[in-house]
């Protein structure tokens, strides 16, 4: 058996992805590397507006672009679907033309109970729950997740590495 047949055939995975970082870099690869295809939501903007952030965010326009290039960079993009989504569930849940081939989706150690919440919500559907596949924050340089208020705030870089 190949490596591909052992592979969650579609997993999802969603974010503002504003300011792209190695946090995020690694999330995505991870997800590349446990399932064949790759189903990646970002916020709209009326998302991003309702969740209050404490610092400005890119526009989605942008934040799809930065995301684009990244998967066409590491030869990802013919296993990427990119879609935008207008709240925590994205097409998990509902008659979205994606929920019935979900398998699987992959969050952070900080966004894992909304990925429980999203099998609740499925349950209720009478649908299948998804496998939760959950990966460690990547640190910055004091042991601190990396993230994109950090980088906003000008206290890491992209990489992690502390400023000033």
């Amino acid at each position: 058996m190949s490596l591909v047949e052992k592979m969650i055939p579609l997993i999802t995975v969603g974010g503002t992805f504003d300011v792209l970082h190695k946090g995020h870099w690694f999330l995505l690869e991870e997800a590349f590397n446990v399932a064949e295809r790759v189903l990646i939501g970002i916020t709209t903007d009326g998302f991003v507006a309702r969740m209050k952030k404490e610092h400005p965010v890119d526009c989605y326009e942008k934040r799809f672009a930065d995301l684009s290039k990244f998967l066409e960079e590491r030869g990802l993009s013919g296993r990427a679907v990119v879609v935008p989504i207008d709240d925590m569930y994205g097409p998990t849940v509902g008659d979205d033309a994606w929920v019935e081939e979900i398998q699987g989706v992959l969050v952070s150690e900080e966004t894992e109970p909304g990925a429980e919440e999203i099998n609740r919500a499925r349950v209720r559907e009478g649908r299948k729950p998804l496998l939760i596949v959950v990966v460690n924050m990547v640190m910055a340089d004091d042991g601190r997740p990396i993230s994109s208020t950090r980088i906003r705030r000008q206290e890491v870089d992209r990489y992690g590495r502390l400023i000033g």
